[in-house]
């Protein structure tokens, strides 16, 4: 049985990159909200145009907070890669999860089967889901992001370090 995702599910971050988006086929406006969660290691504030940054250009992201809404505050579960993303997907606290910390290459640890994850209740209300970027939450076959509730997977399993090394 899934365990019920907690009601203090962090609202948006910054490259999970979580993106969950209706049918691009739909002739008529959608009657639900596109929703992009763009999740960043180690992303300021103040690192994007919209919100101040200084130094370097970011149109792209720039026009997309400016399209939709923004958020000014976001706290995580854990300043860590592994528990930062298992506390966002779950709403759970990453410890109660039995995720904490950064889990490396080859490790037997990720998500449980048993987690219910943010884009399966995405999938249930008829979103479609993707995810692209790191996803961190193990590398096993059973644990990758196909096998929790996306549609769609481009990226790498853990640190991009660690998929660089082969």
């Amino acid at each position: 049985m899934k365990r019920y995702l907690s009601r203090s599910l962090p609202a948006i971050a910054a490259l999970l990159v979580l993106t969950s988006y209706q049918s691009l086929l739909a002739a008529d406006t959608p009657s639900k909200p596109n929703i992009v969660i763009i999740f960043a290691d180690d992303l300021g504030y103040g690192d994007i145009g919209i919100y101040g940054a200084r130094g370097h250009q970011t149109p792209h992201l720039d026009r997309l907070a400016g399209e939709g809404i923004r958020f000014t505050d976001f706290h995580v579960a854990e300043s860590v890669c592994t528990a930062s993303r298992v506390g966002l997907l779950t709403g759970s606290y990453p410890v109660r999860v039995g995720l904490t910390g950064a889990i490396g290459p080859g490790n037997p640890k990720g998500i449980h089967a048993d987690e219910l994850l943010l884009p399966e209740l995405l999938r249930e209300a008829g979103y479609a889901t993707g995810c692209f970027g790191k996803w961190h939450l193990g590398d096993q076959p059973s644990f990758l992001p196909l096998q929790n509730g996306f549609d769609e997977f481009f990226g790498v399993p853990g640190n991009t370090e660690d998929s660089l090394d082969t």
